[in-house]
């Protein structure tokens, strides 16, 4: 049970982790590797891509080192780390940018409001004065 209850308190302080490291290193620090998906260039993988090793590695090294030491905790925090990864990829990647059409006809108010939100974020192609840093949670605004 304690499993289940890390495992959702990682995937939703991911979302704030996304939103923190999206605005401050990937606009910041390491906006050299993040550039390529504000200025496409028609490339099947960006330099972007490699911000999936930045979540994947903590997450694969907990679920590795909560088994081996019997850590429930870690286990629940890895799996929940790998939930978030997997629902960024579905919704920022499939849902978003569309790297497949697996989702075209969805017809829903929420993720109309998440494609609005994202639209809005990709509106400045620059470092510099972006919005909607976020991922599953952003201004009500985008609603309507």
């Amino acid at each position: 049970m304690i499993i289940f209850i890390f495992i959702l308190i990682a995937f939703f302080g991911m979302e704030f982790m996304a939103w923190f490291t999206h605005k401050y290193i990937m606009h910041g620090l390491l906006w050299n590797l993040h550039e390529d998906h504000h200025q496409p260039t028609g490339k099947t993988f960006q330099k972007n891509d490699l911000f999936f090793l930045i979540f994947a590695i903590p997450s694969w090294l907990n679920i590795m080192f909560g088994f081996i030491n019997h850590n429930d905790y870690m286990i629940g925090i890895g799996f929940g780390i790998a939930a978030y990864g997997l629902v960024y990829f579905l919704v920022h990647d499939i849902l978003i940018h569309r790297r497949k059409k697996w989702f075209d006809n969805i017809n829903n108010r929420y993720f109309k409001a998440v494609r609005k939100a994202h639209k809005v974020h990709h509106k400045n192609q620059y470092k510099e004065k972006g919005a909607c840093f976020g991922m599953l949670i952003f201004p009500f605004k985008y609603y309507r």
